[in-house]
C-alpha cells in the first residue's frame, strides 16, 4: 500500500511538473519566435517605409518603368533583402535576384493589403528558397494614388537557426528541471509515506494487543494528528479494558457477598436444632433481603445487556408526569426520614402530558434519587424538582452530599465508570439512565463539584420521539 501511494504521489508531482515545464516551453519559444519575426520585420517596415518616401519625394514625376530602368538602385539602397517591384496588378516588373516566378503575378496576403494602400506581412515558402521567408509589401503613391506596390523579402534561415538553438537550450534546462524536480518528488513523497508507514505499523501493534506502544509525532499536521488520535485511542483502550477487569472483579465481589449470605444462613437454620423462632425469622430476612439485591444486579445487567443489543423497547403513551413524580416522592419519604434528610418536592401543578414509558421514566428517577440519598450525609438535603420549558420537561434531582470528583465527572455516565466515591454495584447505573433519556429524544447533564453536592437535569421532550 505504501510503494502504491508514493507511486501515485511521485506520478502525480512529476504530471505536474511535466505539464508546467512544456507549457513554458511552448509559451518561451513561441515568444523568442514571435521576438525575433517582429524584429525582422520592424527592420523591413522601416526600410521599405523610407524607400517609398525617397521615391515619392524624388522620382514622383518620372514612370515606375522609367526609374526600373535607369534609377533602381533608389529602392534597394536602405535594405541588404530581396526588392520587388510590382503593378497594380500584382506582376513583378523587377526581382533584385532576378529569381523566375512560376506566375508573373503574386496575390499573397502582403501584396493584397498593399493594393488596398495599406503596409502588409506575409511569411511563408517560395520556390527559389529552401526556408520559409518573410515578405513585407508596401504602396508606391504618387499624388494620392497607388501606381505599384515595393516588396521587401528577406529569408528567415539565420532568424529560424537562432530560434531553434535557443529552443535547445530552453529544452534542455526544462529536461535539467523536470530530473531535479523528480528527486525533490521522491524525496517529498518520502516524508509522507515514511511518517505515515510508522504510524501503520504503530496501529498494527496496537491491533495486536501492544497498547501501550506509541505512536511519534514529527510534524503538526494532518499525520501529526493522526498519530495524538492513535495514542488517545490507545490509551481510552487501556482505560476501557481496566474498567472491565475492575467491573469484573467488582461484580464478582458484590455476587459472592448476598450468596455468601444467603448460603450461611441456609446453613445455620439448617443445622439449628433449637428450632429458635426467632433466628429462623432474622435468618429468612436477611435471605429476602440479599436475594432481592441480588435480582437487583442482575436485572441491572440484563437491562445493560439488552441496550447495548438494541433489543430494548419502549411502551410510549401520554403519562401524567405529575402523577409520576409524586410516587416517587412519596417512595422516597421513609427513607428520608430514616437518613434524616430534608427531601423536597417542587413540580409546577400544570405540567403537560408526555409521550414516553412511564416505567422506565420511574426507573430513572429511582436510580437518581437512590444516589442523591446514598452520597448525601444526615442532615443534608435532596430536592427534586419538575417544570415546563418550551417543548420539554425538565426534571432536576439535586443534593449537598460529597459530590463527584472533577476528574471522575467526564467518564461517570461510561459503562462499568465506578468513581472515587462510587456505592455502586456494577458502575452501570446512570449509563442505563442515560441510554433511556436518549432513547426518549432527550439529555442527562450532570453538574456536580467536590464536597457541595450534585445537580443532576433530565431533559424529556413533551411530544416524544419515534421508537428505535
Amino acid at each position: 500500500m505504501n510503494t502504491s501511494i508514493k507511486k501515485r504521489l511521485v506520478g502525480n508531482f512529476m504530471l505536474v511538473i511535466v505539464m508546467t515545464v512544456l507549457i513554458l516551453e511552448v509559451f518561451l519559444i513561441n515568444a523568442v519566435k514571435k521576438y525575433y519575426y517582429k524584429s525582422m520585420e520592424e527592420i523591413l517596415s522601416h526600410q521599405i517605409i523610407l524607400s517609398t518616401e525617397f521615391y515619392s519625394r524624388y522620382f514622383s514625376s518620372n514612370r515606375l518603368e522609367d526609374i526600373i530602368i535607369d534609377d533602381i538602385d533608389v529602392f534597394w539602397r536602405q535594405t541588404e533583402a530581396q526588392v520587388q517591384i510590382l503593378d497594380l496588378e500584382g506582376k513583378v516588373l523587377m526581382d533584385s535576384i532576378g529569381a523566375s516566378h512560376s506566375s508573373s503575378i503574386i496575390n499573397t496576403n502582403d501584396v493584397t493589403k498593399a493594393l488596398e494602400g495599406e503596409k502588409g506581412i506575409w511569411i511563408g515558402n517560395v520556390d527559389y528558397d529552401t526556408s520559409a521567408v518573410m515578405a513585407v509589401s508596401y504602396p508606391l503613391i504618387v499624388e494620392g494614388k497607388p501606381i505599384g506596390v515595393l516588396r521587401f523579402v528577406s529569408s528567415l534561415r539565420n532568424a529560424n537557426r537562432i530560434i531553434k538553438n535557443i529552443a535547445k537550450i530552453l529544452l534542455i534546462v526544462g529536461f535539467t528541471v523536470i530530473l531535479i524536480s523528480g528527486v525533490l518528488s521522491i524525496f517529498l513523497a518520502n516524508t509522507i509515506i515514511q511518517p505515515l508507514k510508522e504510524v501503520t505499523t504503530v496501529a498494527e501493534k496496537m491491533a495486536g494487543g501492544q497498547l501501550k506502544i506509541r505512536s511519534r509525532k514529527r510534524f503538526d499536521d494532518e499525520l501529526g494528528k493522526l498519530s495524538d488520535t492513535l495514542n488517545y485511542m490507545a490509551e481510552e483502550l487501556i482505560r476501557k479494558e481496566q474498567l472491565k477487569t475492575d467491573f469484573i472483579s467488582s461484580i464478582s465481589h458484590e455476587l459472592r457477598t448476598p450468596l455468601t449470605s444467603i448460603k450461611g444462613w441456609a446453613i445455620t437454620l439448617k443445622s439449628d436444632e433449637s428450632k429458635d423462632e426467632q433466628l429462623l425469622i432474622d435468618g429468612l430476612d436477611i435471605i429476602e433481603k440479599e436475594s432481592e439485591r441480588l435480582s437487583n444486579m442482575v436485572e441491572e445487567l440484563l437491562d445493560f445487556s439488552r441496550f447495548i443489543s438494541g433489543r430494548i423497547t419502549l411502551n410510549k403513551e401520554g403519562i401524567d408526569i405529575i402523577e409520576s413524580i409524586a410516587q416517587i416522592g412519596k417512595q422516597f419519604q421513609f427513607r428520608a426520614k430514616e437518613k434524616n434528610i430534608q427531601y423536597n418536592v417542587y413540580y409546577d401543578t400544570n405540567l403537560s402530558h408526555v409521550i414516553a414509558d412511564a416505567n422506565r421514566i420511574k426507573q430513572v428517577l429511582i436510580n437518581l434519587l437512590d444516589n442523591a440519598f446514598k452520597f448525601t450525609p444526615k442532615g443534608g438535603i435532596v430536592t427534586l424538582m419538575a417544570k415546563e420549558e418550551e417543548e420539554n420537561i425538565l426534571i432536576q434531582i439535586e443534593d449537598n452530599g460529597c459530590g463527584i470528583d472533577e476528574e471522575d465527572l467526564p467518564y461517570i455516565k461510561e459503562k462499568f465508570y465506578k468513581g472515587r466515591n462510587s456505592k455502586s454495584n456494577s458502575g452501570l447505573g446512570l449509563s442505563i439512565c442515560d441510554e433511556i433519556i436518549k432513547l426518549h429524544g432527550g439529555s442527562m447533564e450532570i453538574k456536580s463539584e467536590l464536597n457541595q453536592g450534585t445537580k443532576v437535569t433530565i431533559s424529556i421532550p413533551i411530544k416524544g420521539v419515534e421508537n428505535q
